[in-house]
């Protein structure tokens, strides 16, 4: 499986592209928050190296171009996360889910949803 590494800023377009499913460097644009003032050529040599790292594509219409994730935020949130739990916890995923459940806020309602999901696995091993 292929490693794949983002920088803040390249995350934080792909969170943009993931939103808008394709967009143009203004779209990219409009949806930074107010005090990201980027220039259009940076934001556009940054799309360009996700194209590069073939996490998007990108077709042209006209003068500018469309550029679309190939990489989905369900295949990034994956791989992510197993890293996290090889690098950070040695591969234990019990640790992983002890830290998150040990977060104070947790609410019935969060507790209620990893309860189910957790019995829909154990359901699934079982059959």
């Amino acid at each position: 499986m292929k490693p794949i590494k983002l920088t803040a800023v390249e995350q934080e377009f792909m969170e943009i592209l993931w939103r808008l499913e394709e967009g143009t460097v203004h779209d990219i644009m409009a949806q930074l928050p107010n005090q990201r003032d980027l220039a259009y050529t940076t934001v556009s040599t940054m799309l360009r190296i996700l194209q590069q790292k073939d996490i998007v594509s990108a077709r042209k219409e006209g003068r500018r171009h469309i550029y679309k994730p190939k990489l989905s935020k369900r295949v990034y949130a994956r791989r992510t996360m197993e890293k996290l739990v090889h690098n950070v916890f040695a591969g234990n995923s019990v640790e992983l889910v002890t830290n998150l459940i040990a977060k104070e806020q947790l609410s019935k309602q969060e507790i209620d949803a990893i309860q189910k999901l957790l019995n829909e696995k154990k359901k699934e091993l079982e059959d």
